[in-house]
């Protein structure tokens, strides 16, 4: 009895954390051809800052919630366990984007400002060279938690630069 109870806490698990990787795709796609295409309205204020806290940019907070929410509800209601652990896997991968998006990136949060981390200075280079990009064309960086390689070995090349000379902040970027 034991046995089947743990391969069904694995499979749970294993659909969790599926959903959690195929949701930085669904992102990808959903940046690029639908925030960056028809609900650029919405995303619009988020490269042309407007004064104020929230943005128009911030339904999409709602919009990426509600699937989440109704996987969570119905598979819990029903007893459907993969529709539930999907909902899961949604809204995991939703705190995640928060925590990397509006926290420590954006700093709309004051919880984690001073990072020597080198992941989360090449997610803040890439969502940088995306942001330097005011209009919905010509984008790059779309994804949210993968970091592409040629970020990496730009913070990689800024963090010799700095251990030889303190006063150098940054590289330029080789392109």
């Amino acid at each position: 009895m034991l046995s089947i109870m743990m391969i069904q806490v694995v499979q749970y698990l294993a659909v969790l954390l599926g959903t959690f990787i195929v949701m930085e795709g669904i992102t990808w796609c959903t940046h690029k051809y639908v925030m960056h295409g028809f609900l650029w309205y919405l995303h619009k204020d988020h490269h042309q800052v407007e004064p104020g806290f929230f943005e128009k940019n911030d339904a999409f907070f709602v919009i990426f919630a509600v699937p989440s929410m109704l996987l969570i509800g119905f598979g819990t209601y029903d007893q459907v366990w993969w529709m539930q652990s999907i909902g899961f896997g949604i809204m995991a991968y939703g705190f995640a984007y928060f925590l990397v998006h509006d926290v420590i990136i954006h700093q709309r949060f004051k919880w984690f400002t001073r990072s020597n981390s080198t992941y989360v200075r090449a997610i803040r280079w890439a969502h940088k060279m995306h942001h330097k990009h005011l209009q919905k064309e010509d984008g790059e960086s779309f994804g949210m938690l993968y970091v592409h390689k040629i970020y990496w070995d730009k913070i990689r090349r800024d963090k010799k630069l700095m251990a030889g000379n303190a006063k150098v902040q940054y590289a330029p970027q080789q392109d």
